[in-house]
Order: C-alpha cells, then structure tokens, then sequence
C-alpha cells in the first residue's frame, strides 16, 4: 500500500485532482477537513457531490452530524478505519484536506490523553468563563509549556486545563510522561502542494464563492439555524456565520459575496504560512506537475494522465 496527502490552501483544485488520481492509482481518499466532516453541511464546505465523487470511496466525508464534538482523536479514527480498509482491499490512500494541522498531528504524533470526568468539565468550563484568568493561571504552574501557547487560544487552554485538574501533573510532566505517538511514519507518506499564483487563486476563491450562493448557501443556513439553533461550533465557519448577518438583514447579497471571499482569502493566507512552516520534504508545483510526479510515485504510465 502508497499514500499520499495532497496539501494545498482552499479552492486550490484538491478534491478534483484526488478524484482523479485515485482512479489511475487504485486509491481511495481520506478527506482531512474540519467542515465537510459534517453531514448537513454540503454547499458551505464545497465538499465533493456523491456524483464528484465519481464511485471512489471516501472517508472522512459526512461522518457526523453539525451538533457533535469531534478534534484531532476523530480523525485518527478516521485514518485507521481507511487504512484497514484500504489493506483489506489493497488500494491506495489519498489524504487530501485543507486542515493540515491534523496531517501534521498524525505524522508527528499525539500523546494519549486522560478520560475528563463531568466535575472536572463543570470546573473547567468555569474557571474558563475568564480565559485570561485561566491563562495565567496555566502560565503560573508551567511557564516552559504556556510560553508557546497564545492566550486567546480558547481551546487547547480548555484541554491543558482538562488535564491537570483530573491528573494533578502539568502539561509538560505529563507530555514527558506520555511522548507523542506517530499515527503515519514520515517514511511511508509522500506530500505534494498545488502552488497557485495568489491573483489567480484570488480568482478562484470568487469564483467558488459565486457558485456555492448559486448552489443554496443561502437555504442552507436557514435550514442549519432552525434544526440547530446558532450555538454549535459550525455556525461560526466562513460562509455561515456571513449568511447569518445576510439572514439578520445587517448586510446585502453583495457584500455577503465580498464578505466571504474576503475571509476565505484570509484562510487562505493562513493554510500557506501554516503548510510552509510545518511541513518539509514537499513536492510543490501547479497540478499539471503534480499529477506527472505522483504517477511516478506509484509507478504508473505516464500516457494515463488525462488531459
């Protein structure tokens, strides 16, 4: 068994390319995104139609519903899960996504974590009601570990919090306790970046933005709001939380549309910066380079790439 993982900022061409790809090299996919993990959330994840997806099997694709918890754990599961699958029927494996922090998660390794009980929760969820407050007081009992924690950082403050009130040990004697476990060994994966030009992607960005307005963002959202209320974590995702101020009358469709492009070029910006730092050995180019170079990879004719 290959694999691979297909990194790239949002709009870049992944999802058709892994489409793609996974034909000419027996291969299934394995989605790495914080949004189309969501069943119900279609238009505003521009996650792949069953007909895009075009008879490959995906994981990581409509596995839980808006109003469930999942983080990096998830994920994992998810992984192992295609893996089996893919061993069982000896395919390939695709890893494509645009959150690449759980790509990077699982290459370098995560440290297992504790069961949190409910009176630790109710407490934290407490001390948590003033984040600077909980911040400092992390920064007081491990200064080594929260200097490279930023403290709006709402959510690994929760889980550093989490974990000593329920083990008494702080975050570094318990990492040191419980070293990082890799999921993927850095050996058995190939990673491959689409480079665009930033005008262009720009472009395609508004372009996207266009079209998911035409697909029914906006009925959508009003579906989500009234079966969900507002109160769930997807509420808050680019394309939502802009159509919400359209619904509540704040703003026009116009600059809805601006809006939206607007902060998916920021995400954009984001997963680059973050894609560049994180990760080393990568090949980068446009797709046309892509596509010749994993054919390589997994030894197949070049003459089967289409045009």
């Amino acid at each position: 068994m290959k694999q691979i993982a297909i990194i790239a900022p949002t709009a870049s061409g992944k999802t058709a390319l892994s489409i793609q790809l996974a034909h000419q090299t027996n291969s299934i996919i394995v989605s790495l995104d914080s949004l189309s993990i969501y069943k119900e959330i279609d238009v505003s994840s521009a996650k792949p139609t069953i007909e895009e997806r075009d008879g490959i099997i995906h994981f990581g694709i409509d596995e839980i519903y808006p109003d469930e918890q999942f983080d990096v754990i998830k994920f994992i599961e998810i992984y192992e899960k295609a893996k089996s699958f893919a061993l069982k029927h000896e395919k390939n494996i695709i890893i494509v996504g645009g959150t690449s922090f759980y790509l990077k998660a699982m290459i370098d390794g995560i440290s297992s974590s504790p069961e949190i009980s409910e009176s630790t929760m109710r407490q934290v969820s407490q001390l948590t009601e003033n984040l600077a407050a909980a911040y400092n007081y992390l920064f007081e009992i491990d200064q080594e570990y929260m200097r490279d924690i930023k403290p709006q950082d709402s959510y690994r403050i929760q889980k550093l919090l989490s974990l000593y009130l329920e083990t008494d040990k702080t975050p570094t004697n318990f990492f040191n306790e419980n070293p990082p476990k890799s999921i993927i060994n850095k050996n058995d994966i190939r990673l491959f970046e689409i480079v665009w030009d930033r005008d262009e992607l720009r472009t395609r960005i508004r372009q996207r933005t266009q079209k998911m307005i035409l697909l029914g963002l906006l009925d959508e959202v009003i579906y989500l709001e009234k079966k969900y209320k507002r109160n769930i974590v997807p509420m808050g995702a680019i394309g939502i939380k802009e159509t919400l101020e359209y619904l509540d009358g704040k703003i026009d469709l116009k600059t809805l549309e601006d809006k939206i492009a607007f902060a998916t070029n920021g995400l954009a910006k984001r997963q680059r910066t973050f894609n560049n730092g994180q990760f080393e050995h990568v090949f980068k180019g446009n797709i046309e380079e892509l596509e010749v170079e994993i054919m390589r990879y997994f030894n197949k004719p070049l003459d089967n790439i289409q045009q």
